[in-house]
């Protein structure tokens, strides 16, 4: 029997050859069910480290760098009046003008937006006497953007730290005006007579005979003073507590590691104890030490630079004690009553060689080398 098409195109049932009823109809298949679209594997991103960010970029870290040392400006400001303002305003202003004269000269992108032209002329006022003439600081400023900064290339290509690199080429060529120390006054201070450093009050002494005890007793210099201030230096020596703060407030917001200070002020004062232990009439007791000079601006604000300090936690603490060794050298048997600048610059150029050597090991390179001494 000849079967044809309906019109929907779809062949009639098959009729039975007895008795003419028509089959069945064939059970209907499941509905397979509906299959849920597998999970995406997320990305697989492949980037050169870092591999961990923070919300953090350069001009928030300088920015955080100068409030730190706001307390530390105004107690310099306090004590030395408008003769300090001034040092600071020349400073600031012209380490932005020799950086943007520089890269524009050379066609370089300005990076006036960074900050780090506005730290960098905060530190060099701080590593200043408060009387200093306007064209010391101008000479300054060209030092620490050129000499120590934009020859290299700029921010982040720099080995040493640029304020220091100001402050060492200052007074290597002009010792007077930058051993020249005013006498605290008030904030109204324009002009003062000169006064003595803690240190170099102690140096002069013994240079004609006296112990330290009889230096010490003549300076008037007691701890207290060193701590809040009362006493000549630079504009950044001032006040121990003022330094400190600024130092906490950049440790609580991660910008530096308490391997670098801790390790430095520590190293002095374990060592300047030592020398007063076995010879108290000729060196100083070590909180004299350590709450004198530049020690508490070094380790917190320039020993703790990113760029010329060493990357690991180690490395750091090598950094620190290599600083707080040489400082206490050459405040002890030195020419010069303080060390920290030539300490923190001469580790500066250790920072590669330090890295080198307390870079943390590839994963499964220990293994490489047990297996290869094993074959062989």
């Amino acid at each position: 029997m000849s079967m044809e098409q309906d019109k929907t195109g779809a062949s009639p049932p098959e009729v039975a050859a007895a008795g003419g009823d028509p089959p069945a109809p064939p059970p209907a298949k499941p509905a397979p069910p509906d299959k849920a679209e597998p999970p995406r594997a997320p990305r697989l991103v492949v980037s050169t480290s870092p591999h961990v960010h923070r919300d953090q970029d350069v001009p928030r870290i300088m920015r955080s760098v100068v409030w730190a040392l706001v307390p530390g400006i105004l107690v310099g400001l306090w004590f030395f009046g408008l003769a300090a303002l001034q040092v600071y305003a020349i400073a600031v202003a012209g380490c932005l003008l020799f950086e943007w004269a520089f890269r524009r000269m050379l066609g370089r992108p300005g990076t006036l937006g960074d900050w780090s032209a506005v730290v960098t002329g905060l530190l060099l006022a701080m590593n200043l006497p408060a009387g200093s003439p306007w064209w010391l600081v101008v000479v300054g400023c060209l030092a620490a953007i050129v000499l120590g900064k934009q020859i290299y290339g700029g921010l982040g290509y720099n080995p040493f730290n640029p304020a220091l690199v100001a402050r060492v080429v200052l007074l290597v060529s002009f010792p007077v005006q930058m051993t020249t120390w005013p006498a605290q006054g008030g904030p109204l201070t324009v002009d003062a007579t000169t006064a003595a450093t803690p240190l170099g009050a102690i140096r002069e002494a013994l240079s004609v005979g006296q112990t330290v005890p009889q230096a010490m007793a003549g300076a008037d210099f007691p701890v207290w003073k060193l701590l809040v201030g009362m006493r000549g230096g630079c504009l950044g020596e001032v006040s121990v507590i003022a330094l400190l703060l600024g130092g906490l407030f950049l440790l609580r917001k991660g910008h530096i590691k308490w391997q670098v200070p801790v390790g430095f002020i520590a190293t002095v004062f374990l060592f300047t104890g030592a020398a007063w232990l076995g010879d108290p009439e000729r060196y100083a007791n070590p909180l004299y030490h350590t709450f004198s000079g530049g020690l508490f601006l070094g380790a917190f604000f320039m020993a703790t630079d990113m760029v010329t300090s060493p990357v690991t936690r180690r490395g750091m603490f090598i950094f620190a004690v290599g600083c707080g060794l040489i400082t206490v050298i050459i405040r002890l048997w030195g020419g010069y009553p303080e060390g920290v600048s030539f300490a923190i610059l001469l580790m500066n150029a250790a920072t590669p060689l330090i890295d080198r050597y307390t870079k943390p090991q590839v994963f499964g390179a220990k293994r490489k080398l047990y297996e290869e001494a094993k074959a062989a």
